[in-house]
């Protein structure tokens, strides 16, 4: 797939966010290290806590599907600097990144800014650190 239908893609999962209180929606798209792709948007609920990020429901049909490796994620939001992950979705992105994994951000206009986790997420605790 090209970057325009990554982002394409993006902003489909954006569009489809159940978002009732909030009114932000937001979109989420990982590309893994073998090339497939895995969308997700937020979910909330009346009570807020129990809502789910786009970048978990991402993450977790990625898991359901067998695979660990986050090469790149697009997020969009509706606002022009882009979406950004939270800081519970960076330490859920760290869990199955590395050092080149690239976080997208985007708004509907396409991409506003372009990281590696790294930047979002300096000094990370991870899996290593529990061997």
């Amino acid at each position: 797939m090209s970057e325009s239908s990554y982002i394409e893609s993006t902003k489909e999962a954006m569009n489809k966010a159940y978002v009732p209180y909030s009114n932000y929606p937001v979109g989420a798209l990982i590309v893994t290290k073998n090339g497939n792709t895995y969308s997700g948007c937020n979910v909330e609920n009346a009570s807020y806590p129990l809502g789910n990020c786009a970048e978990a429901a991402a993450i977790a049909s990625m898991v359901l599907a067998g695979e660990r490796n986050i090469k790149m994620i697009y997020v969009m939001s509706q606002n022009d600097q882009g979406g950004c992950p939270c800081g519970g979705c960076r330490q859920r992105l760290r869990e199955f990144s590395d050092i080149d994994t690239q976080v997208i951000l985007c708004s509907p206009s396409g991409v506003q800014q372009r990281l590696l986790l790294t930047d979002l997420l300096p000094n990370s605790f991870g899996p290593e650190h529990l061997l």
